[in-house]
């Protein structure tokens, strides 16, 4: 059958019955919360087809958008698999719900917002922007959009240092060296990441930013200014009030409605896409992935609707497959895939090696000098502790959700570096897989970084709020398929050929405390550099 030739076919789909994993997924307290949890609800005569590709891409964040780009320059025909929705921006756009209007977009297919503070509205369950699993020990917040979360990050394009980056990912020590004068620069390049300019730093909506700058100092910081992928001529025309307030007002969580963010989907896949070689099919959520008995790799996709409703369910079978759903989404299909025999002999590691970046958000709140109610961003200035036995990093973000009487506060963002100490193991009665964390993991980095925060108080007044001491959370999960012992230096799942996993899940537990974007992305380039030159052609 020719590439990309497509047929009907009977259903032998390997997942169970779906009604039976909605009651399941009912009674584990996940209500609506589906996707690569749980599955959609079956419309009532749904087709079956099968299609052949040479090369599928899961996922298409940071991961899926270098390993697209780079498929499509090396001629090879590719379609990359997304479970959610593409979001067109614009200047004064209404594309993302609001922080002070939060709708059913900003949540994948659940009938209100699982992120802390959000008011308790409901509504009917859409393929919105953000999924949230409320894990054992951990809640882990994930993007599901074209462009990954690359929409709803702030920006941060943080770099770490050589010590910093061996001591979260030693099995690529080596490639640092190439890794700093090549790949993270070529990164740089393609999100044309810049700092903010002094005559933005000095507007009045940047009034908490420069008082961080002046703290920071004075608690043990050395201050610096945040690369970001911003075209900072956006914020100028929201300063000039040509532009409705998003960048000025830090109301970025759900995306940024002026465009000017250089997101993956509008650098990295819209180049891709350009090559006329990779398609981008969004509204396929992969349920599963499959080695067939002639050594093909077959994917198990639902084709969705914007109510998660099935439409179609597909059987993609590729030479290459290139995982990069991110490290909930890549790990949960491999330890699926390894516990229901889908895939023989994936390795033991699989599952394993998991972390949540460090990562720790604390609020500022009654300090010596008001900082305002209006707090721009995206987070554009932080510091890093040069002397401390733990390396973390501070960031300032501004805080669109102020206290309507009383003090205003400030965000502060803390990264460490962690063990990959998380496991997921597969959960047959929902079939799915579940994390667990344990409680003490972190303790050591969550220590200093508590230390280190706690300084701001001491030399600014006020009072530090830990605003996950109620439970503990992650925007940046790493690991589940480290690097090493799961997978190759360049990604190759070890002992099967044609399989990749270039996402976060080969990252094991942090990234050297920085923000993972800018790192997951280099390693990408380096991985792929390498994949094109010695698999194209040969393994697929």
């Amino acid at each position: 059958m020719p590439d990309n030739a497509a047929r009907t076919v009977p259903d032998r789909s390997p997942t169970l019955d779906r009604r039976r994993l909605l009651g399941a997924a009912a009674a584990a307290g996940l209500g609506a919360a589906i996707g690569l949890r749980g599955s959609p609800a079956l419309a009532t005569t749904v087709p079956v087809t099968e299609q052949r590709e040479r090369a599928v891409v899961v996922g298409s964040g940071f991961g899926g958008g270098v390993t697209a780009l780079r498929l499509g320059l090396a001629g090879v025909s590719t379609l990359v698999l997304e479970r959610g929705l593409r979001w067109p921006t614009g200047p004064n756009a209404t594309t993302f719900p609001r922080i002070d209007n939060v709708d059913r977009r900003s949540s994948w297919l659940t009938d209100h917002s699982l992120l802390p503070g959000m008011p308790p509205t409901t509504w009917k369950p859409f393929t919105g922007l953000i999924e949230t699993l409320v894990e054992n020990g951990m809640t882990i917040n994930c993007g599901a959009a074209v462009g990954g979360g690359s929409l709803m990050y702030h920006g941060m394009t943080l770099k770490p240092g050589e010590a910093d980056f061996a001591r979260s990912m030693p099995t690529a020590a080596a490639d640092y060296a190439v890794l700093n004068a090549v790949y993270y620069p070529l990164v740089a390049r393609m999100l044309r990441i810049s700092t903010i300019p002094d005559d933005i730093l000095a507007a009045p909506q940047y009034h908490s930013s420069r008082l961080f700058l002046d703290t920071a100092p004075r608690a043990g910081l050395d201050t610096f200014r945040v690369p970001l992928p911003v075209d900072w001529n956006f914020v100028r025309g929201e300063l000039s009030g040509r532009y409705q307030p998003t960048y000025t007002t830090s109301d970025l969580v759900f995306g940024v409605n002026n465009g000017g963010k250089h997101s993956i989907d509008v650098t990295y896949l819209a180049a891709a896409e350009a090559t006329l070689r990779v398609r981008v099919a969004p509204l396929h959520v992969v349920r599963d992935i499959a080695l067939d008995a002639n050594r093909r790799w077959v994917l198990h996709v639902d084709r969705v609707n914007t109510d998660g409703e099935v439409q179609e369910r597909k059987r993609v079978i590729a030479d290459a497959v290139f995982l990069n759903a991110g490290t909930a989404g890549t790990t949960r299909l491999l330890v699926k895939a390894k516990a229901k025999g889908l895939v023989p002999g994936l390795p033991d590691a699989i599952g394993t090696g998991w972390g949540n970046n460090g990562d720790r958000i604390y609020a500022w709140l009654g300090m010596n000098e008001d900082p305002g109610k209006v707090q721009g961003g995206p987070a554009c200035v932080g510091g890093r502790d040069p002397r401390g036995p733990v390396p973390t990093t501070i960031i300032h973000a501004g805080s669109p959700q102020q206290p309507p009487q009383g003090p205003s506060l400030v965000t502060l963002v803390g990264f460490g570096i962690v063990p990959g100490a998380g496991t997921w193991a597969y959960d047959a009665s929902a079939d799915d897989a579940r994390l667990t964390w344990p409680a003490d993991a972190d303790a050591t980095t969550l220590a200093a970084i508590s230390a280190q925060v706690g300084r701001f108080a001491t030399v600014g007044g006020g009072t530090i709020i830990d605003t996950n001491a109620a439970g503990a959370s992650t925007w940046h999960a790493l690991g589940g398929v480290p690097m090493g012992s799961a997978v190759d230096r360049y990604g190759r799942v070890l002992g099967h050929s044609g399989l990749y996993v270039l996402d976060g899940a080969r990252i094991p537990g942090s990234t050297g405390a920085c923000n993972p974007s800018m790192t997951i992305a280099a390693l990408a380039e380096h991985s792929m550099a390498t994949i094109v030159r010695t698999d194209v052609g040969r393994v697929f």
